[in-house]
């Protein structure tokens, strides 16, 4: 994998919620203590966010009622998911007026990507002012304030965003290729950069692997052998290469792929749906060996409950093709841990498997043990 150099914006809406509701009330978000949370769940309401002022005085922005100190009085109130998705809708339509529609990729409902590489001699202005500009079109036009990361790629624009960005005057941070050593290297814990969850935090503080900089040091293979996929991609992380680009997220995929998706009827937490996942893997690897094929990528998407909005979704290519549960199960596991917030009440799941191939044309492996086959046969028998 080679270095890309583009220029990737990664712009976050600072306190999108909280600072909507304080907008629309004609009050300031960095002089106003207000929470977004659900009153009917009484003091053990998780705050879907907190205004800036809230989070000087050291509030998380997803926290439960009863866990805010009650010296410091605030206001709350109730989520408006309807709201927020026109004010989004509004700030896209912003974005849209300095980019393509091919060249912005919507993360979630406060926070993009955009690819400005073929704007700037449009423009005539570096990526930093052009960064400006958007921002303050965006405070113009809405009165929202919103923080910027800018990288080669969207990995390096991310963690710009996420770690420098909001300490920034200007709230933009730009970093290239030369502040990986300086500065990804530097950060501790590893669960505040983008992917990196707090198990695989504690496994990789367990082999001693407690910052990016031993990570990206530590051999490719290692990585992969313990944590899959994942870990291939973690050190590429690591040593700040990124080849993904929005362009591509654009496009249908060619090849077939199986789906499944579930619609859950209450709220469930990050323990109990790793054991949907596990069951909807079952009905999609028997698919698989009913139709004789195997897959060698995953996609996972997680929606939260509709009073709170969201969620991701997170796609991993696997290094050979399978057809059962254990082989996709433990990266669904990694991908939950890495991108799913903590307490967040989820409401939707969506698994795809592609890169499908007839099991005639896959290799086959010679090393395959007797064992091995008959566990294939075994399962599918459970699960009919």
């Amino acid at each position: 994998m080679e270095k890309i150099y583009r220029h990737i914006l990664c712009i976050d809406l600072k306190s999108f919620f909280a600072s909507v509701e304080c907008i629309d009330r004609g009050l300031n978000p960095f002089t106003t203590p207000l929470v977004v949370a659900n009153k009917s769940q009484g003091n053990g309401a998780i705050t879907l966010a907190v205004t800036p002022y809230l989070k000087n005085l050291g509030i998380k922005g997803r926290t439960r009622l009863y866990e805010i100190p009650k010296k410091i009085s605030y206001h709350i109130i109730s989520p408006r998911m309807n709201r927020y998705i026109a004010v989004s809708k509004q700030v896209i339509q912003i974005y849209l007026d300095f980019v393509s529609q091919e060249d912005l990729h919507i993360y979630s409902i406060d926070e993009c990507f955009l690819d400005v590489s073929d704007y700037l001699s449009y423009y005539k202005m570096p990526d930093f002012e052009l960064a400006k500009k958007i921002l303050k079109t965006v405070k113009e036009k809405t009165g929202l304030t919103a923080t910027c990361g800018i990288g080669p790629n969207l990995f390096l624009a991310k963690v710009a965003m996420d770690i420098d960005a909001k300490h920034s005057k200007e709230n933009i941070a730009k970093w290239t290729y030369e502040d990986v050593k300086t500065k990804l290297w530097k950060i501790t814990p590893l669960s505040k950069i983008w992917g990196i969850g707090s198990q695989t935090e504690k496994k990789l503080t367990e082999w001693h692997l407690e910052t990016m900089e031993k990570i990206a040091n530590e051999s490719k293979e290692i990585l992969k052998r313990k944590l899959g996929i994942y870990g291939e991609e973690l050190w590429y992380h690591a040593n700040g290469i990124d080849d993904a680009q929005i362009k591509t997220f654009q496009k249908e995929p060619k090849e077939k792929s199986f789906y499944h998706s579930q619609v859950l009827l209450r709220d469930y937490t990050k323990e109990e749906i790793t054991l949907i996942i596990k069951e909807m893997l079952d009905t999609l690897t028997l698919r698989l060996r009913e139709n004789h094929l195997e897959a060698s990528s995953l996609g996972l998407e997680i929606r939260y409950s509709k009073k709170i909005g969201g969620g991701f979704f997170h796609s991993v290519k696997l290094e050979n093709s399978y057809d059962l549960t254990e082989n996709f199960y433990p990266q669904c596991l990694t991908i939950l841990d890495s991108f799913l917030e903590k307490n967040m009440p989820i409401r939707k799941v969506s698994i795809s498997l592609g890169n499908l191939l007839k099991k005639e044309s896959v290799q086959l492996n010679l090393f395959e043990t007797f064992e091995e086959k008959k566990r294939k046969r075994t399962n599918s028998n459970h699960i009919r």
